[in-house]
């Protein structure tokens, strides 16, 4: 760290962002302004029929290739506006980052301090919680004679309903019974503790309960050996067999995991061999994105085409998995003529791409190709969760521009009001975003493990704690699916984009109160007129349905909103037949009254079965009608093959 401050108060051409690659290798980060020319960001490959202001320049070539990695770089000190000061404080944030993934120790204190110096003055509520746990000790010591003697019914608390833990018979027997309810008394108390203490910031009290669960749940008698019947009954029965193969499965991932390599079994799921590999051509490549057509299987397709903006936070082929959940397969089959998005990996080199790059390089370049080659339609433009956002931008975009080329927009789990981002807006708030921005200002990107561990924390019961008992102590490892290794296969987020993302759009909320600014100028999304699809599911932790059902808020949109049951990837990958599934689905036509969430969802009848028929009716429905297939690539000499899907940058870890 000391050579590294060194460089950057000497000036000596040495990158403070050089970080070591997932190959090893220390690449440095490049000034933005040698990557694109001055004054020229956003007008590389800019459509000007949708922005008359920016001109593109003439003679333009087909595909912009790649920067060439270099394994040095200017110092990024003075893009950044880093004095020698600001630098040590970062590396030494970024050191702790490292120490405490990604967590602020500072945004940590603080909640608990105001927390703890609140309750401290409440004597009130101290009064009530010693209460409480008076009440709790004597139910217990009144019902473990019961529990102990083996009587069924002398449970004194049921888990909550979406806590399995202690499901099975083994744990109705004695004494395990009575731990477990220990436990669960135990963590109800303190959700009580956590929570109600009069002055605290609703920031913080959410903050203290979340980590105080998470603290309960390491602790969870299901986690140890001697404490979970079920492990201890598997040990006896194989003589141990289950934990030298818990083992083995803790030492095999250990090692994957320290050579970065994917999970056992995730091999066997290579993109474009099981999994993306609906037939199609990328017919056009920039630094960020592919863009890939898919090949016709019908003799009629509907007249308007169908472009799909994935997240980049996610390899896009999660829309396209096995052929019999491949959402892409099932919309080529039904007679749509479907181009996808494939997202370029960052690495540090790409430190200085803004949400605007992606703006212009990836949806309103794909927007153009689209266009260009399926001419004088408008365009069914479908965003995945932060690709959803992205999209929304961008209609506000165009529909600012009074040039919009859209026909519908739809939305998959993706929000533009923040507001009730849900848990994940417990790591957004000034001094937790400061700590983060300073990690990722070191290594010029959000590493995919720092992402996924944020994510599994939100679901740690299921994620983490169920997972490591069930592999390293009962030794029984789930077969690998194309969801699974889909999961594993994660992408990094360039160091400007997520600092711009979050502050933004989840800690200032700028998109949906009409503040944020492309080109200078707000967007609104109100602006938007084209009808909207949404797609919410019911136990999103990364976009609560909640606060998806926002979008009914835009008062001059056509908005039809389905509620689909399951998460942020299975409710979405939902193709029909898939057992247990069902969905709710209501429109509110523009200028209807507004109906609250709950409302809504008591008055909104459940249908069975797959979301995606009801979609494909309303596409169907704001369609000009059915047409011959468009040509590959059109006519276009500027969208010729460069290749069979799924591309290249798919296969960038």
């Amino acid at each position: 760290m000391a050579k590294r401050l060194q460089a950057a108060q000497s000036g000596n051409g040495q990158s403070l962002g050089a970080a070591p690659s997932r190959g090893g290798e220390a690449r440095a980060a490049a000034f933005p302004w040698l990557l694109w020319p001055a004054g020229q960001w956003g007008n590389q490959q800019v459509w000007p029929e949708f922005s008359p202001n920016l001109q593109a320049p003439a003679g333009k070539p087909r595909t912009t290739p790649a920067p060439r990695r270099s394994r040095a770089a200017p110092a990024k000190a003075a893009a950044d506006g880093a004095d020698p000061v600001s630098s040590l404080d970062r590396l030494l944030h970024a050191t702790l980052g490292r120490l405490t993934l990604g967590i602020s120790p500072v945004a940590l204190r603080l909640a608990y301090a105001d927390w703890a110096m609140h309750l401290a003055t409440s004597p009130g509520k101290c009064q009530q919680l010693a209460e409480k746990a008076l009440r709790k000790a004597v139910r217990l010591a009144i019902a473990a004679p019961h529990m102990l003697s083996g009587d069924p019914s002398a449970r004194v608390i049921e888990p909550l309903p979406q806590d399995h833990r202690f499901d099975s018979p083994e744990w109705q027997q004695p004494p395990f019974n009575l731990i477990h309810q220990a436990f669960l008394l135990n963590q109800q108390w303190w959700h009580s503790a956590a929570t109600g203490v009069g002055g605290v910031s609703s920031h913080h009290e959410r903050v203290v309960a979340f980590v105080t669960r998470q603290l309960l749940d390491l602790v969870s008698p299901a986690n140890f050996l001697a404490s979970n019947p079920e492990v201890l009954a598997a040990t006896m029965r194989e003589g141990g067999g289950n934990l030298v193969r818990g083992a083995a499965n803790f030492w095999a991932d250990w090692e994957r995991a320290a050579g970065g390599k994917p999970p056992i079994g995730a091999d066997a799921f290579k993109p474009g061999e099981r999994v993306a590999v609906t037939p199609g051509e990328v017919i056009y490549r920039n630094r960020l994105m592919e863009l890939i057509q898919y090949t016709p299987t019908t003799r009629k397709v509907q007249a308007e085409p169908v472009l799909i903006v994935p997240a980049w936070i996610m390899k896009y082929y999660i829309l396209d998995l096995s052929p019999t959940n491949s959402l892409v397969k099932y919309l080529v089959d039904g007679g749509h003529t479907v181009f996808m998005i494939s997202w370029r990996n960052p690495c540090a080199d790409d430190r200085d791409l803004g949400m605007d790059d992606y703006l212009r390089l990836g949806v309103l370049e794909a927007l153009k190709a689209v266009r260009t080659i399926v001419p004088k339609v408008r365009v069914n433009a479908v965003g995945y969760c932060l690709g959803g956002t992205l999209l929304a931008i961008a209609a506000a975009l165009l529909a600012r521009e009074k040039r919009s080329p859209l026909n519908s927009v739809t939305l998959l789990a993706a929000q533009t009001d923040f507001t009730e981002a849900g848990e994940l807006s417990l790591f957004i708030d000034d001094s937790q975003l400061s700590f983060l921005e300073d990690m990722m200002w070191d290594q010029g990107y959000l590493d995919s493990g720092q992402m996924a561990g944020a994510f599994q924390l939100l679901r740690s019961t299921d994620l983490i704690w169920s997972r490591l008992a069930h592999e390293y102590l009962m030794g029984q490892r789930p077969p690998m699916t194309d969801l699974l290794a889909w999961n594993a296969d994660a992408t990094r987020l360039p160091y400007r984009m997520h600092s711009q993302y979050l502050r933004r759009l989840f800690l200032d909320n700028e998109l949906f109160e009409g503040r944020y600014q492309v080109e200078g100028r707000p967007v609104a999304l109100g602006d938007i007129r084209v009808p909207i699809f949404a797609v919410a599911t019911e136990s999103d932790h990364v976009a609560p349905w909640r606060s998806v059902y926002k979008i009914n808020l835009l008062g001059d949109a056509d908005v039809t909103f389905v509620l689909t049951n399951g998460g942020h990837n299975a409710g979405i990958v939902s193709e029909p037949g898939h057992p247990g599934r069902h969905y709710r689905v209501s429109r509110r036509a523009a200028g209807a009254t507004y109906a609250d969430p709950d409302g809504w969802y008591a008055a909104a009848g459940s249908e069975p079965g797959s979301w995606w028929p009801a979609w494909a009716a309303w596409l169907e429905q704001h369609s000009a009608g059915q047409v011959a297939p468009p040509a590959a690539r059109g006519r276009s000499k500027d969208y010729r093959s460069i290749g069979r899907a799924p591309g290249q940058y798919v296969l960038e870890r």
